[in-house]
């Protein structure tokens, strides 16, 4: 046996090993059969390094679906299985003759997913459609979804061979993406990795430098951590109970995204870490209880922080998790976050969707919320929307939100997502009720369709038969049920209302004695300034189009100029007072740009806004992690890569992304804004412009301080020539004393 086939087979040997320790049935044989199949199939193939074994990939996949998801052996030989088809000449009726219907059912599945190149249309992105795809399969078979969380967790992995450009794309569409997902399903180990990964690929120095501080303080968290258990443990012990305590230190993307958020240092994260207890069930005693006597245990010792008790013990999330959390004062003056949790909570927070149905069949929980958003993907999946995007930020809206608990006039408790409205609640209850709803009594008080609800809310929905849906609801709706209700309800009312416009549009046609053609209907519906024959026969049913006098004169040869002259209007092409002989742009006379998407773009001072643009939506400027993407006019628009405009592009549009490299831009300034807070103390604006302007000469565009008792806030406009400029500004500004936080924020 070669290095290469032992590598191979002490790799197999682990997933075996990870299969035994589980409890499943042992079906060594049929995984066994699983993995030299594929192994044959893959046979002579390499990884993207040209080093690895193509077969190291699917058991890294397997091992992930076995460990750390709980699967069995039917998900394991499909995870060992997914690329064979896509990759080889295998076919599906192959896998289905020899491992059977249900891992014939789920390769197939994936395969659909990964070998799409369907698209919603023209403007549309391949990623989006395959996402879609994804989702249908969960009417089939959610471990398709499971084992495609893990495939993209080893691509995560082992994203370092890819081009950069790849890699942000990578990365964005699987924090954008994948690691929501992952955290609806409950996944929430591979949700933190997932988030860690796409943080490491796309800011590799802000994670570096997060990574540093987190080992640079180890130690004194062990100290405080052994500090506060000590008192804790013994009081545990002599509960009798059975437990295990550690702190779980935050991750380096939750604390990076916090630092961004807030706008504060890394020394100002107090919640670096959290403590999870979690115990084994006594005989007799019920979970619940076991939990809050716990609570009353800590509680004794040290003081806790009212507004932080988190019951989700009682009220599990959409996702399975069950906890109860709680933040206390510690020994040494700090706060710290405590995580109580069973066995049973701790093995469903873990390993997610799959242990949440171990336990259900087991009969020790019942139907959860879990289920319930499969039932709300489903309906959205029946009725999507035709534009890929807002049919990704439909499904996202319900991935990552948190919630609130409402009521209904009986008592009933309803599940919502953080931010919902009144209308949000009459969609929760029937779909009727929402296309009807006219307001709500919320508390017993009338209330709008807008408005905001919040945990502990009675809310009695109004509805009236007159009542129908109305364009500026979308904005009212915060969950992914209720804006796809309302966006198929808008989409039927305008197929109508087109229908009927139309027959208006034929029978004054008919009457001008023209002929009922697309053509004519097209130049009818340009000169009246519509693109589409949709939108135009809208119009004219609602009475808005503006209907030429003398529809028989518009179609005349006399008339080709005036109505070539409407056309550009409509387009956009020409000002109104252009004159009529001007041509019309093609792609001829425009300039291109030729790029080599295989090298990074070089952002130069010469070629600032001649070559590329800078993004308003986040205003990078020379030294800070960016990307450039190719815009419909070939236009290079520069975004930073943490905006979260960008994250969308790159995870939806990655074709069109450029890995970026700065040039020196010694003769540039860039527009930045500081926001600074502190002690209002006498002369403390007068330092803080002096340093700006003598020691840094640098231009201070704008300067807005406002005081109050005692504390002053600010920003700061300014231009600059790089991020150098503005570090070494804030870390001079943060030695004043008095002034409490320096950063850099989007004006």
């Amino acid at each position: 046996m070669n290095d290469e086939e032992l590598l191979i087979q002490n790799e197999f040997d682990k997933l075996l090993n990870d299969y035994l320790n589980s409890n499943h049935r042992r079906k060594v044989e049929r995984v066994t059969k699983a993995f030299n199949f594929a192994k044959q199939a893959h046979a002579g193939a390499k990884r993207r390094d040209a080093i690895t074994p193509y077969i190291m990939h699917p058991l890294a996949v397997a091992r992930v679906v076995c460990s750390r998801m709980g699967l069995g052996s039917t998900s394991i030989c499909a995870a060992l299985l997914h690329d064979v088809v896509e990759d080889t000449e295998y076919e599906v009726v192959d896998i289905r003759n020899m491992f059977g219907d249900k891992i014939a059912q789920i390769v197939d599945g994936l395969t659909k997913i990964s070998g799409s190149n369907e698209i919603f249309g023209e403007q549309n992105s391949i990623q989006v459609e395959n996402f879609r795809k994804l989702l249908l399969t969960m009417n089939s078979d959610i471990r398709v979804i499971l084992i495609k969380i893990a495939d993209r967790l080893h691509n995560m992995q082992t994203l370092g061979s890819m081009p950069p450009a790849k890699q942000y794309k990578i990365a964005s569409e699987t924090l954008f993406i994948y690691a929501p997902l992952a955290h609806r399903l409950g996944l929430f180990a591979i949700k933190t990795e997932l988030e860690d990964l796409s943080f490491k690929y796309e800011h590799p120095q802000g994670y570096a430098s997060i990574d540093e501080k987190l080992k640079a303080t180890e130690k004194t968290r062990k100290l405080l951590f052994d500090h506060f258990a000590e008192p804790v443990r013994d009081k545990l012990d002599k509960m009798g109970l059975t437990y295990e305590m550690r702190a779980r230190v935050k991750s380096a993307y939750s604390i990076w995204n916090k630092i961004q958020s807030k706008g504060m240092l890394f020394e100002d994260v107090y919640d670096l870490y959290a403590v999870r207890i979690i115990f084994e069930p006594l005989s007799g005693v019920d979970e619940k209880n076991l939990c809050w006597d716990i609570y009353s245990a800590i509680t004794d010792i040290y003081r806790i922080r009212p507004d932080r008790i988190r019951d989700w013990v009682s009220h599990p999330k959409s996702n399975g998790y069950q906890a109860l959390h709680l933040t206390v004062m510690g020994p040494d003056g700090q706060w710290i976050e405590i995580q109580i949790r069973s066995r049973r909570m701790d093995d469903i927070a873990e390993k997610g969707f799959a242990a949440h149905w171990k336990y259900k069949e087991n009969n020790v929980e019942e139907d959860t919320e879990l289920d319930k958003w499969l039932q709300t993907i489903t309906e959205i999946l029946e009725n999507p929307n035709p534009n890929a995007l807002d049919f990704l930020d439909t499904i996202k809206m319900n991935l990552f939100s948190s919630e609130i608990f409402v009521f209904t006039p009986k008592g009933d408790i309803k599940r919502l997502a953080q931010g919902a409205t009144a209308l949000d609640f009459a969609y929760a209850l029937h779909s009727d009720i929402g296309n009807k709803c006219i307001g709500a009594k919320v508390n017993h008080h009338l209330e709008p369709l807008s408005y905001r609800l919040t945990s502990g809310d009675q809310i009695e929905i109004l509805t009236s038969h007159s009542q129908s849906p109305q364009p500026e609801w979308i904005n009212f709706v915060k969950t992914a049920k209720a804006r796809t209700k309302i966006d198929w309800a808008l989409r039927r009312i305008k197929k109508e209302d087109a229908e009927k416009g139309e027959k208006k549009v034929v029978a004054l046609l008919k009457k001008a004695e023209i002929e009922n053609t697309t053509s004519n209907m097209d130049r009818l519906a340009l000169y009246c300034g519509f693109r589409k024959r949709e939108d135009f026969f809208c119009s004219v049913e609602k009475g808005d189009a503006l209907l030429p006098d003398n529809i028989k004169k518009l179609f005349s040869k006399k008339s080709d100029n005036t109505l070539l002259k409407h056309v550009r209007q409509a387009l956009g092409m020409v000002p109104t007072n252009s004159k009529e002989n001007q041509p019309l742009p093609t792609e001829e006379n425009k300039e291109k740009l030729k790029i080599d998407k295989s090298k990074p773009y070089i952002l130069s001072e010469e070629a600032f806004n001649h070559n590329y643009i800078i993004a308003q939506c986040c205003k990078p400027i020379p030294g800070d992690d960016a990307f450039g993407f190719i815009n419909d006019d070939n236009t290079v628009v520069v975004h930073k890569r943490s905006c979260p405009i960008a994250i969308r592009l790159k995870s939806s549009f990655g074709e069109r992304i450029l890995s970026t490299k700065w040039s020196s831009h010694n003769n540039m300034s860039f527009e930045a804004t500081l926001e600074v807070k502190g002690i209002d103390t006498l002369g403390v604006l007068n330092t803080i412009t002096k340093i700006i302007s003598d020691e840094f000469n640098v231009n201070i565009q704008r300067l807005l301080i406002e005081a109050k008792d005692g504390v002053f806030e600010g920003k700061i406009k300014l231009r600059v020539h790089d991020v150098e400029d503005i570090q070494r500004l804030c870390v001079t500004l943060h030695k004043i004393k008095n002034i409490k936080s320096v950063g850099r924020v989007v004006d």
